[in-house]
């Protein structure tokens, strides 16, 4: 048996938002070995979506330590000689800081002794397929959560001549939860709701006003919107319209509700989910729950509702008015990963496990990160995503980047929480009024 199969494993998570930090956590947690510990130390990338303390709770993952960090601050700490080594590192990252991490830790590292690195996708993968793909090119785990993803994923890789055997299905680390047994009392219906799909205020008062009519024709139901963040905070996309603003000043019926907290939670009793197309869909189909992917704003990859063609959950809210219970395809569930908790989930990770440990075992230091994009293949494109975390061309970090040797002090930490306040006020108060000053 091969000694990273029982030995206790170091595992380091970069996160840029709550949702990413969820998923690289829960990601780590799945990878490590049947019978082996892991230490989980956490670094929150600082930006405008790094999670809250609140968010972190709701989250409900915890790490043995957990900071927030530049990327320069982190890419010095993964260079300490003096730290204990990491065993394997998680990059739960927008691509672009997949891809700048990618080239300042082959900097730091040049062909020295270094961890597994591993990256991939939060959900559903519906937009931005071969540009996220090949910004994230270069770990040497890229995580497939379905059949089809890995498929496309490998797809792309290999159409531009890049490496594809990085390329490695799992499943979503956060399915789960008891099958759906049948219907509570009071019925529920949950709206799960998304910061930034539909991203104009007409389509989200059309949504608002549906699910609130919705309560009103079933006053026998317990109506439910589901929201991700308070107002003020951000998770992995920017939400310039929170429907927390939208309800005031509206009436809805008793049997209506906002909630917050763990989704997995809500889906307890949970007996239909209503999205457009978050990726709480695929938590309640692999939960057996009943669910819709609204058509009412139509059938669009803008909005996302299209990877679900096929699937037998797509439907309108006249229908759902009138009692409709989707279907849903078990071939389809099946080449998305979703397992409708079949015992075939808890091997999801395995092709992974075994993965990570060939390399670990590997004789030798792991060879130097070689990422698809360089100065060389992208001399237009890649400067300046490294350079918008404050690294050169070559991965260095640049002259005046932010020291790593100290935490700011208490002065610079008010002046950082204002400014923060400030771009999120600017995101959801100023811009919208600027963009509806355009269409005039």
């Amino acid at each position: 048996m091969p000694a990273s199969a029982t030995k206790s494993l170091r595992v380091a998570v970069l996160a840029d938002s709550d949702t990413r930090w969820k998923w690289g956590a829960l990601t780590a947690q799945r990878l490590t070995p049947a019978g082996a510990g892991v230490r989980l130390d956490g670094y929150l990338l600082r930006g405008r979506a790094t999670p809250t303390a609140r968010q972190l709770q709701e989250v409900g993952v915890r790490a043995d330590s957990l900071s927030e960090v530049t990327g320069v601050q982190f890419l010095r700490a993964m260079s300490d000689s003096t730290r204990e080594p990491y065993d394997v590192l998680v990059l739960a990252l927008v691509g672009g800081g997949v891809q700048a991490m990618l080239h300042g830790l082959r900097n730091a590292w040049g062909s020295g002794s270094r961890p597994v690195v591993v990256t991939g996708y939060v959900g559903v993968v519906y937009e931005k397929l071969a540009d996220g793909l090949l910004l994230r090119h270069g770990a040497d785990l890229v995580l497939a959560n379905s059949a089809d993803d890995a498929d496309r994923f490998r797809a792309v890789y290999e159409g531009v001549g890049a490496d594809a055997s990085a390329v490695t299905e799992v499943a979503l680390p956060f399915l789960g939860g008891e099958p759906y047994a049948g219907e509570h009392d009071p019925y529920t219906v949950v709206f799960a709701a998304q910061p930034s799909v539909p991203d104009n205020r007409r389509d989200r008062a059309y949504l608002l006003n549906r699910l609130i009519e919705h309560a009103r024709l079933h006053p026998g139901r317990e109506v439910l919107l589901k929201l991700r963040s308070k107002p003020g905070e951000h998770t992995t996309h920017i939400e310039e319209l929170p429907y927390q603003k939208l309800v005031q000043g509206m009436t809805p019926p008793a049997n209506f509700r906002l909630v917050y907290g763990h989704m997995g939670e809500v889906l307890d009793r949970t007996d239909l989910l209503v999205t457009v197309s978050s990726t709480a869909a695929l938590e309640a189909l692999h939960r057996r729950i009943p669910t819709v992917v609204l058509t009412d704003l139509g059938v669009r990859e803008v909005l996302g509702n299209h990877h679900f063609t096929g699937s037998g959950c797509l439907a309108s809210w006249d229908q759902l008015d009138a009692g409709h219970r989707p279907a849903a395809d078990p071939r389809w569930l099946a080449r998305q990963g979703v397992c409708a908790g079949e015992a075939s989930y808890g091997t999801a990770f395995d092709a992974a496990r075994a993965r990570i440990a060939r390399l670990l075992d590997r004789p030798g230091h792991l060879p130097p990160l070689n990422p698809y994009y360089t100065p060389e293949t992208a001399p237009g494109y890649l400067p300046g995503i490294l350079a918008r975390h404050h690294l050169g061309p070559d991965g260095a970090p640049l002259p005046g980047a932010p020291a790593a040797d100290r935490e700011p002090g208490p002065v610079r930490q008010i002046v950082r929480r204002a400014a923060r306040g400030a771009y999120r006020h600017g995101v959801q108060r100023v811009a919208p009024v600027i963009r509806r000053m355009g269409e005039l």
